[in-house]
């Protein structure tokens, strides 16, 4: 079980310089080289910066925002769960794109590289200390990739059924309410007006 980290430990490896990726003295630097090398990526340059911060705390505030709505939006409980995936791909979009900003993955790093890829955006938080390496959440965001497909609606509903990795609103909840409680956490960014932390059971 990935062990919980306290973001003071998370950036002590970071400076306000720009130093190239596979070459920061941090526990990250091997994960993150692995990563560019299996994505085939331009090596990202972290620099933390108050812009940058700024920028994540808009992000972060979006997920929270959006998934507040989940209390007023009333998800159906069949297999036709589209509504759901569409607001947990924004959500977790927002969130992870949030965590790399923090970071100091640069903006446009990341619209280059990570595209519309949940999945890969997860990757890369947890090669830098995110520590949320869960089973259900990263076949959520395999599910999830790419980015906004769940935002239109298919004629083909058992073809939408085979590709939703089993998930329902119930499990899909926790497992996005998690991941922006851990964000938080880790960020430090104040929660959105109105957020507060949810139980949840999505740790497995």
């Amino acid at each position: 079980m990935p062990v919980s980290t306290s973001r003071r430990t998370l950036l002590r490896g970071l400076t306000i310089v720009p130093v190239a990726a596979p070459a920061i003295a941090s526990p990250w630097a091997k994960a993150l080289a692995s990563l560019h090398q299996h994505y085939e990526d331009e090596p990202a340059t972290l620099a933390r910066s108050k812009e940058g911060r700024r920028i994540s705390r808009f992000r972060y505030h979006n997920a929270e925002r959006r998934w507040m709505l989940t209390d007023i939006v009333a998800f159906p409980k069949s297999d036709f769960i589209n509504p759901a995936l569409h607001f947990a791909d924004f959500v977790c979009q927002q969130a992870l794109c949030a965590y790399l900003l923090e970071m100091g993955f640069a903006d446009e790093w990341n619209a280059s590289h990570i595209k519309r890829d949940i999945a890969k955006a997860l990757a890369y938080a947890n090669a830098c200390g995110l520590a949320h390496d869960y089973p259900d959440m990263a076949l959520l965001a395999v599910v999830l990739s790419p980015y906004w497909k769940w935002g239109y609606h298919y004629d083909e509903w058992e073809e939408d059924r085979n590709r939703m990795g089993g998930f329902v609103p119930a499990t899909i909840k926790p497992l996005v309410r998690a991941l922006v409680d851990r964000v938080h956490d880790v960020t430090a960014h104040p929660r959105a007006r109105g957020g507060q932390r949810r139980s949840n059971g999505a740790r497995s």
